[in-house]
């Protein structure tokens, strides 16, 4: 139960820290050089990255509070993981920049573009699938098969949930 609690509350932080993502255009540049100039786009685009780094950090210790690892797989597993969260947030930079793209432009999109958007965010979804496809026999080399399992019930748990938080804020395509 003490496992299931911990889940919760941090999959309840980064429901709220994902929420904070989609707000982050807000936000002002911190610390800009007085003799450089920042654009609107660029402060956003800094926080947005910084917020992505403190998710993946918050994803980790999730990760390690509810995956019990032996001394002997952690020398594994960390490294593996390391690499699988490399590769996953390729997928989202692309998920990014479909969404800055669509959020600049939703209230004019024509018949193809609207087509084109629903295909490409389906395209990423799939990406997704055969990225944790591909990793999952890379894991069971390095922990056991529930273990994999357990850890990849975690991903996809805040995989949704940021998911669900980025839908409920992303304005529908008006027909």
């Amino acid at each position: 139960m003490k496992r299931h609690i911990s889940l919760s509350l941090t999959l309840s932080a980064i429901t709220l820290f994902s929420a904070g993502l989609l707000n982050a255009q807000q936000a002002q540049p911190q610390d800009a050089p007085a003799n450089k100039t920042v654009t609107a786009e660029q402060a956003y685009d800094a926080n947005v990255q910084l917020m992505r780094q403190d998710l993946r950090s918050k994803r980790k210790q999730l990760v390690a509070a509810n995956l019990p690892l032996t001394d002997t797989e952690v020398t594994k597993f960390w490294p593996l993981y390391d690499k699988y969260i490399a590769e996953t947030v390729k997928v989202n930079d692309d998920r990014y920049s479909m969404i800055k793209q669509y959020a600049q432009g939703y209230e004019t999109l024509t018949q193809a573009q609207a087509a084109d958007y629903i295909r490409r965010w389906l395209a990423l979804d799939q990406r997704n699938t055969e990225l944790r496809l591909k990793y999952i026999p890379e894991f069971e080399k390095v922990i056991s098969n529930k273990k994999t399992a357990t850890l990849f019930q975690i991903d996809r748990r805040v995989g949704m949930m940021i998911e669900l938080q980025l839908a409920s804020e992303i304005p529908l395509v008006q027909p």
